[in-house]
C-alpha cells in the first residue's frame, strides 16, 4: 500500500492492490473497504469495521486517524510497517531464546542417569567397599 500511496495512488486502489497482492480474508476485507472507499463511505467507520480482528486492529486505528487528522498515509503506514517489524524481531528473538532453555530438560533427563550411574555409583560403591569390608 505504501508503494502505491507514494507512487501517487489514491488511498482506495493503494488499499485494492494491497488486497488483491494478499489475498485470502484479510485480502477480502480489504477489498471491502476499498470498495466502500472508492463509494465514496466515510473513511473513519469504514477502516473502524477491521478493528475487530486483531491482526488489521492497529491498520483501523492508524487509517482512523490519518483519515481525522489529514496525515500523510503512506508515512502512517510506514511507522506501521515498522513497528511490526520490529515486533516480528522481538518475538523471534524470545523465541530462539526459549529454544536454549526448553532443551535444558531433554538433555537433563538424558545426561542425569549417565552422571549418576557413571560418577557417582561408583564411588558409593567403593565407599561402601572400604567400609563394610575393613
Amino acid at each position: 500500500m505504501t508503494a502505491c500511496l507514494l507512487a501517487g495512488r489514491p488511498v482506495s486502489a493503494a488499499t485494492d492492490i494491497a488486497a488483491n497482492a494478499i489475498g485470502g480474508p484479510l485480502g477480502r476485507r480489504l477489498t471491502w473497504v476499498s470498495t466502500q472507499l472508492r463509494l465514496g463511505a466515510d473513511p473513519e467507520p469504514t477502516w473502524a469495521a477491521l478493528a475487530k480482528d486483531p491482526a488489521t486492529a492497529q491498520l483501523s486505528r492508524a487509517m482512523s486517524r490519518a483519515a481525522q487528522s489529514g496525515a500523510p498515509v503512506a508515512d502512517v503506514l510506514t511507522r506501521l510497517a515498522d513497528d511490526a517489524r520490529e515486533t516480528a524481531g522481538a518475538t523471534a528473538v524470545a523465541s530462539a531464546r526459549s529454544v536454549g532453555v526448553k532443551a535444558v530438560a531433554p538433555l537433563g533427563l538424558c545426561f542425569l542417569p549417565a552422571f549418576v550411574l557413571l560418577g557417582i555409583i561408583p564411588i558409593i560403591a567403593g565407599l561402601a567397599a572400604t567400609i563394610i569390608l575393613p
